[in-house]
């Protein structure tokens, strides 16, 4: 069974590749971070949709899973053609492309669709509103995916891991900065549901055995602020969590609006999937795990210097 990812250098792709490369064969589609890998990489500029009916026809996946995406929302403002092209275009081609051949598909998506608005979770019938370009583009880049390929796979993630730099994620930013006793802020009143990238992984293989289709939630099963996120970190690694200051986001100076409640339902994943989803507390050992165990630079060493 052969699993294409493109996207695969990012922090998605590279967990994703290293959970399931013992059950399949992965072939990741990348720009030309990786070099040293322990499984194929395929060197492409995926904007060029000849190139990807191409790699589709002569790898013939059984499954692919689009990591691929401009997910720094201050790029995204600064470039919002490219984020488009990146974000919508891209996964139209790739859905079409699927649904021609007869290939399951996934296409990850964002939390941040939401305005923030509402005082519950969100499910998967409220209705979106985008706050910002990376967003808008995430959600055009849902419809385009639908409408070409309506079995697809679209899941709304937000998740925390290593990552190939060691500065893609949340996550990082808090053990980077702790481990340096260098102090930092986290935002109090911006509420999310952090999963580990690696359980991320786990649970959209699963879906795709289950053959669900259509949009999901697959995200944390409880929302905390991104504060107390630093601070479970700080106790999980035991560093100071003191290191940590309260702020509101009003005062973050960045130039991207955000949402203050990315809270998602996963009612109708675990449902589906009749499971439950992986718990915080679960997620969060294994990342510290990970720590200890040097998964970082393994992680590392898979990229182009």
């Amino acid at each position: 069974m052969k699993l294409l990812i493109p996207g695969v250098s990012g922090l998605l792709g590279i967990n994703l590749a290293q959970e399931v490369m013992g059950e399949y064969e992965v072939v990741g589609i990348d720009r030309g971070k990786l070099k040293n890998a322990p499984f194929s990489v395929l060197h492409q500029d995926l904007s060029n949709a000849l190139a990807i009916e191409k790699i589709l026809d002569s790898e013939k996946p059984n499954y692919l899973i689009n990591c691929a995406a401009i997910a720094n929302l201050e790029d995204c403002e600064d470039n919002p053609s490219l984020a488009k092209q990146i974000n919508v275009d891209v996964p139209r081609q790739l859905a079409r492309a699927c649904k021609t051949r007869n290939i399951p598909f996934v296409h990850i998506s964002t939390d941040a669709v939401f305005d923030g608005e509402k005082d519950d979770f969100y499910t998967e019938d409220d209705k979106p509103n985008p706050l910002n370009v990376y967003a808008k583009t995430k959600l055009e880049g849902e419809w385009a995916v639908l409408t070409e390929n309506p079995e697809a796979i679209v899941a709304r993630v937000n998740f925390y891991g290593w990552s190939l730099n060691g500065k893609r994620s949340l996550a990082e930013f808090f053990v980077n900065n702790l481990l340096n006793n260098k102090s930092m802020s986290g935002f109090t009143d911006v509420l999310f549901c952090p999963m580990l990238v690696n359980d991320t992984a786990r649970t959209l293989i699963k879906m795709l055995k289950k053959e669900l289709k259509g949009l999901y939630h697959l995200v944390g099963p409880h929302a905390m602020s991104k504060y107390q996120f630093g601070v479970e970190i700080a106790r999980k690694f035991k560093l100071k969590e003191s290191e940590i200051t309260p702020k509101s986001v009003s005062f973050s100076g960045l130039i991207a609006k955000r949402s203050n409640n990315l809270s998602l339902s996963t009612r109708k994943l675990s449902t589906d999937l009749g499971e439950s989803l992986p718990e915080f507390s679960t997620g969060l050992s294994e990342f510290y795990t990970q720590y200890a165990q040097g998964y970082p630079q393994k992680i590392r060493s898979y990229q182009q210097f």
